[in-house]
């Protein structure tokens, strides 16, 4: 039987819709020695065994963008016109304007003055907010700009209570808002000694990169009408301990909202290392595998099913590197399996710790005489985090790469639920269940699949609007996925799915 184009929706009365009995007999069905003898096959050839209609595993590349850091998937996501036109406004000069204009304001310690309208954080703080209220005022009511502030009482690396403040702007989806996706960087900035709240540390790099790509991002898409929530935020006190995200992290799960994504931008600034070569086509995606907020009886699952390269969190970097490693954004992804750097940490923890999935975009390499440093002159050397060493053209392809993932996330249907596979049974065939979607462009589901040495999914199996599925292939063998799939064609992240009945 044909299949029909991608993201067309099954009828009310397909055999795979949930109203009807799926028929274990189906045609359509991969056979076990059909899928294994195929897969030896194409294998072999470098081509997935079923894949998406209408895509194709990508082929490895180089020069401006190209996989080269894992080879081809078979759910890669290629842009349409709407987001490439989304992705055509981001403006590189103004996210060089943000950058300088933040450096400006001397230092943005979080513990400097609070109440000067030109220098330290309180002033930086202000100026971020009028901009998101600029933004917000062209978005139809849809975006609204505000404060999060709370006294952070003496901690570690805050010597008196000190009001820590977050810049938020909210832009509502516009089908399901309760469905939120965040995206952050840190304004706060600091000198060689972290304690320095007075010295200059214009933070150029270290983050205003990563505040101008929140604010360019919430320029653009405040025009658009997202189905899902976007929330652009400008955090402070990361540099004495992750405070803002702290909080902003505790604020989202006390009020149950359902954050399926958070990324936060840290350090995007310069595409050139310490020895002058230069990567401008690169940008890293820490993401953790074992869960931060693992319970004890998770880990013992996950012991069990071989779990640690399938958190929800490296799903997300899948999904990152399946929609925003592309000759639309001009960049590689390169996904790094772990937490964050050595001795280093940003903030995306805190949302980790909340059990959100949560990754972090970086520079391929840093020059560390460019961050946390003093503004100084030493033996020819200039020393400091300044606007000249920053590259605002790889700060607008990193925005980019935020954008189609952002946006993409935000149209697809959510991340499936309750998927899980079924282990009551001994049986040579994989049964996965899963709960449906309330989404109304809902068009179905995909289950995915890949060997267990392979890093990325390479073989899709279409399965309509049903919330189960069968495939006559041991679930002892590979591992498996499902994500879900729109009307607009867009595709979900994969959920992994848990043992169960």
């Amino acid at each position: 039987m044909p299949e029909k184009p991608a993201g067309t929706p099954d009828s009310p009365d397909s055999p795979h819709d949930p109203r009807h009995p799926h028929d274990p007999h189906d045609a359509r069905r991969p056979r076990r020695r059909t899928v294994l003898t195929s897969a030896a096959v194409t294998a072999a050839a470098g081509v997935p065994l079923i894949a998406a209609a209408g895509q194709a595993a990508a082929a490895p590349g180089g020069g401006p963008r190209g996989r080269e850091h894992g080879g081809g998937s078979a759910t890669v996501q290629a842009p349409d016109r709407e987001l490439r036109k989304l992705l055509g406004e981001i403006d590189k000069d103004r996210i060089e304007a943000t950058v300088r204009r933040l450096a400006a304001f001397g230092t943005r310690h979080t513990l400097s003055v609070q109440d000067d309208p030109e220098r330290g954080i309180g002033a930086a703080r202000d100026w971020i907010l009028a901009e998101l209220r600029t933004y917000a005022a062209v978005s139809g009511g849809r975006m609204t700009a505000e404060l999060q502030s709370y006294i952070q009482e003496p901690a570690s690396r805050i010597p008196v209570a000190t009001r820590i403040t977050n810049v938020v702007a909210t832009l509502r989806g516009s089908v399901t808002p309760e469905r939120v996706y965040v995206v952050a960087g840190h304004y706060d900035s600091r000198a060689s000694d972290v304690m320095d709240a007075t010295s200059d540390a214009p933070g150029a790099d270290d983050d205003a990169s990563g505040v101008a790509l929140v604010m360019e991002l919430a320029r653009v898409m405040a025009k658009r009408r997202p189905a899902a929530t976007i929330v652009f935020v400008a955090v402070a006190g990361e540099e004495q301990g992750l405070y803002g995200s702290g909080y902003a992290a505790r604020q989202f799960k006390a009020a149950g909202t359902d954050v399926q994504g958070m990324f936060t931008n840290d350090i995007i600034g310069s595409s050139r290392a310490d020895d002058g070569t230069r990567d401008p086509y690169t940008v890293r995606l820490f993401a953790e595998g074992v869960p931060s907020s693992e319970t004890p009886a998770q880990a013992s699952t996950r012991r069990s099913v071989g779990g640690e390269n399938d958190s929800a969190t490296r799903q997300l970097a899948r999904f990152v590197r399946d929609v925003g490693d592309n000759d639309a954004t001009g960049m590689n992804v390169r996904v790094v399996y772990r937490r964050d750097r050595y001795l280093r940490g940003g903030d995306h923890i805190p949302f980790l710790e909340q059990g959100y999935a949560a990754a972090r975009f970086t520079e391929p390499a840093e020059d560390f005489a460019h961050q946390h440093q003093d503004v100084r002159v030493e033996d020819g050397k200039q020393y400091g985090d300044l606007p000249e060493f920053c590259d605002f053209g790889y700060i607008s392809r990193v925005t980019k790469v935020n954008g189609a993932v952002l946006w993409t996330l935000a149209q697809a249907p959510g991340t499936p639920r309750e998927a899980r596979i079924v282990t009551s049974n001994l049986t040579n065939d994989t049964e996965l269940k899963w709960a449906l979607g309330t989404e109304p462009d809902l068009a179905g589901y995909e289950v995915v699949w890949r060997e267990t040495t392979e890093p990325e999914w390479t073989h899709v199996i279409k399965v309509g609007l049903t919330t189960t599925h069968t495939v006559d292939l041991s679930k002892d063998n590979v591992f498996f996925g499902v994500r879900a799939v729109g009307r607009n064609g867009k595709r979900s992240p994969v959920a992994f799915p848990s043992p169960g009945n």
